[in-house]
């Protein structure tokens, strides 16, 4: 089924339920990390434009977006993860040979996707100035993050439409065509950037609305490849409409995915608050740095994605001694290829850094973090893998319930707790090892106990 021939003639996917996994697993993984990694790099480009074209307010012009990034975080977040129930749903049905339920799931995935961003657009846009003023943004920095905040906003349900299509691509194993469009849409984002920041003197409301508009033009892009392709996840524009079972099937899988990634985005705002708390070049140095990390991010969360795509497919064919190989392998190719990333990034990571911020003492600050939050990302692979595994056999609840446990838990006592008694930014850093530490090691604890590919 997932070699089906597409409208173009050519296979559609990967096959995940025979042959061999290690160069499969990479053929999935790689774009969908490339994927993440070019996302995040046009994001870095937003960041490096609005600091070299803002005039005297660059610092505070990076700051403003800096101060947004994990808002941004905790919204995608959320329904990244919902999009992820879709991505198993469907390559469960895959799995089954249910074209049916592969057609409802998709169609139900896509209403999701928008609704879901109008919504969240309204809440986001009534409570904006709540929202940065509870975060402790400096008054230099607030109009400045409140107009990026506001145009992000009203962008929300095409970023959140790209989301899910991408979802809906990777569930049969493509993973190029999210790569391809995302490509086209970030040549876009960094051209409008430029034009509107650069040439208009829009400051970061250049970013923001060329931010929108790219990720218009990419959602678009998908969609007309969904409503053209032959393939089991084909898209009926008069069709469209929600399905009972597969919304609820979506939402058992999803709403615990995106509440967990929602919960570890919500806990890193009670960081980003702490960090805003020690000014402006604090603030700027932190974005900076987050921007280079999240590009190793990309490259364990990518085969986070790949296994529990490909053990959804395994287990709805009843292949459970399979899913164990894709579980062994997984871990093994994430180790090697995240590793040489974070190596590459703390070698040249001072240089890195002074392509967002020039001031020293913020290259200085931002290096602390990328050194400290890669010793955590040591135990993020770890736990990623596992979360995705069980979410692979429709287990989500459990690894949400435990990262809000090992994350959130964690990470607000010590800003509460810790943080008061040493304001500085190590302090603040170091939180970020030891709460995915306890956290691998809840989720890894829950992976010994569940042996979910050991069940009937």
């Amino acid at each position: 089924m997932t070699n089906k021939p597409d409208a173009t003639g050519k296979r559609a996917g990967i096959n995940m339920l025979d042959g061999p996994i290690w160069n499969r697993v990479l053929m999935f993984a790689l774009p969908v990390a490339a994927t993440g990694m070019l996302e995040q790099l046009f994001n870095a480009t937003g960041v490096a434009i609005v600091g070299n074209f803002s005039g005297s307010q660059d610092t505070q012009a990076v700051a403003a977006v800096g101060a947004n990034s994990f808002i941004v975080m905790l919204v995608v977040n959320l329904f990244i993860g919902v999009s992820l129930g879709a991505n198993v749903v469907i390559a469960n049905a895959i799995g089954r040979g249910n074209h049916d339920a592969v057609r409802k799931a998709v169609h139900t995935a896509i209403i999701m996707a928008v609704v879901g961003g109008i919504i969240c657009a309204i809440i986001g846009e009534l409570g904006a100035v709540a929202i940065l003023k509870l975060l402790n943004v400096p008054a230099d920095v607030l109009p400045l993050a409140l107009v990026y905040l506001r145009i992000y906003l009203i962008g929300l349900p095409v970023i959140l439409l790209y989301n899910f299509e991408a979802a809906i691509f990777r569930s049969i194993g493509d993973t190029a065509t999210p790569l391809k469009a995302l490509a086209m849409a970030g040549v876009l984002n960094v051209g409008l950037g430029l034009l509107l920041t650069a040439g208009f003197h829009w400051s970061v409301a250049g970013v923001a609305c060329a931010t929108v508009l790219s990720n218009a033009f990419s959602s678009m892009l998908l969609l007309r490849k969904l409503t053209h392709t032959d393939s089991p996840i084909q898209v009926d524009l008069r069709a469209l409409q929600v399905d009972g079972m597969a919304l609820r099937a979506i939402l058992r899988i999803g709403v615990p995915a995106g509440l967990q990634g929602a919960v570890f985005a919500f806990a890193n705002v009670i960081i980003q608050g702490a960090i805003n708390s020690l000014g402006s070049t604090v603030i700027a140095a932190s974005s900076a740095a987050f921007n280079i990390e999240a590009l190793a991010y990309q490259v364990f969360n990518s085969f986070s994605q790949a296994c529990a795509t490909f053990t959804g497919q395994n287990h709805g064919a009843g292949q459970n001694a399979r899913c164990r190989r894709v579980l062994a392998i997984c871990y093994l190719e994430d180790v090697i290829i995240t590793a040489s990333v974070i190596a590459l990034v703390l070698l040249f990571g001072h240089s890195m850094l002074t392509i967002f911020v020039h001031d020293p003492d913020a290259v200085g600050i931002g290096y602390t973090r990328l050194v400290l939050v890669f010793i955590g990302y040591i135990f993020s692979v770890a736990y990623d893998l596992a979360s995705g595994y069980l979410r692979g056999f429709g287990i989500s609840l459990v690894p949400a319930l435990l990262t809000v446990l090992g994350v959130c838990g964690t990470r607000i006592g010590w800003i509460a707790f810790v943080f008061p008694a040493h304001r500085n930014f190590t302090t603040i850093m170091m939180v970020y090892p030891i709460s995915l530490a306890i956290t691998a090691a809840l989720v890894i604890g829950s992976l010994v106990y569940y042996r979910p590919s050991y069940r009937k």
